[in-house]
């Protein structure tokens, strides 16, 4: 599933995705991608950060009761994700986890702390990248518990390749997402397991969103092959893409 700009958890309405579900899919990435940046991007102290994503909260929730009072800060974003709210009836608990996943990234930085464990780091997992795919089967009809466990171990993969093919980064940021006594190569095959995990979702999705979900589940794995080999930020090459082809159609 493609991406627009820099929010890598979300896929984002490309050609495969059904016309009529684009507008949602959009205003589901605006959301996330808005609520992201007021807790990472400039320079802002943490308290400000923190007071912006709670005005950000209290606009979720009006938008999500109905209401017609439009957003004083983000009017044309809550606009756009009350209609979709209204029409795909989206559930309310994943966006309300996205907004608690950037908080906790807040708070963490501000104070430098990190994971302990694999466990607390799952539980972020759980509420920052989780909820889209839930999102996403919301969108298409599927609610089986199945497929619901299999998008969440297909997510927190892909968190997790995020946070390892961008360690550097987050490095000088501040941000420490490795659990303490872990190595990053068991992480690495720690987020090929579960990737493989949830792999079977995409032969059981119907339609194009099948076909999108195979291309997330090669690439992901196609992204550990290279940091296994090279063990920083990788590029895919043109090579890189046909090889994930040619695994999408082997599914």
């Amino acid at each position: 599933m493609a991406s627009i700009d820099h929010y890598e958890n979300f896929p984002v309405a490309s050609w495969l995705c059904p016309a009529h579900l684009r507008p949602a899919v959009a205003a589901l990435y605006h959301f996330a991608r808005t609520a992201d940046d007021i807790a990472d991007e400039g320079d802002a102290p943490a308290h400000h950060r923190l007071n912006d994503l709670a005005e950000y909260r209290a606009d979720l929730n009006l938008c999500l009761a109905g209401s017609t009072t439009p957003s004083q800060r983000w009017p044309a974003l809550f606009a756009a994700l009350a209609h979709a709210v209204q029409q795909h009836q989206l559930p309310a608990q994943p966006l309300h986890d996205l907004l608690d996943a950037f908080e906790q990234d807040v708070v963490y930085t501000s104070v430098g702390q990190g994971y302990r464990n694999r466990a607390e780091l799952l539980d972020y997992c759980r509420r920052s990248a989780n909820p889209v795919g839930r999102l996403m089967l919301h969108l298409y009809g599927v609610s089986d518990n199945t497929s619901l466990h299999q998008s969440d171990a297909i997510c927190t993969a892909l968190q997790l390749i995020n946070f390892w093919q961008d360690r550097p980064l987050d490095l000088a940021r501040g941000r420490n997402y490795l659990p303490q006594a872990h190595a990053l190569e068991e992480e690495l095959q720690f987020a090929r397991a579960l990737m493989n995990q949830g792999a079977p979702l995409a032969k059981r999705v119907q339609g194009r969103a099948g076909w999108e979900l195979r291309a997330v589940v090669q690439g992901g794995l196609r992204i550990l092959d290279k940091l296994e080999a090279e063990q920083n930020r990788p590029r895919l090459n043109r090579t890189d893409l046909l090889c994930i082809a040619w695994r999408c159609l082997r599914m």
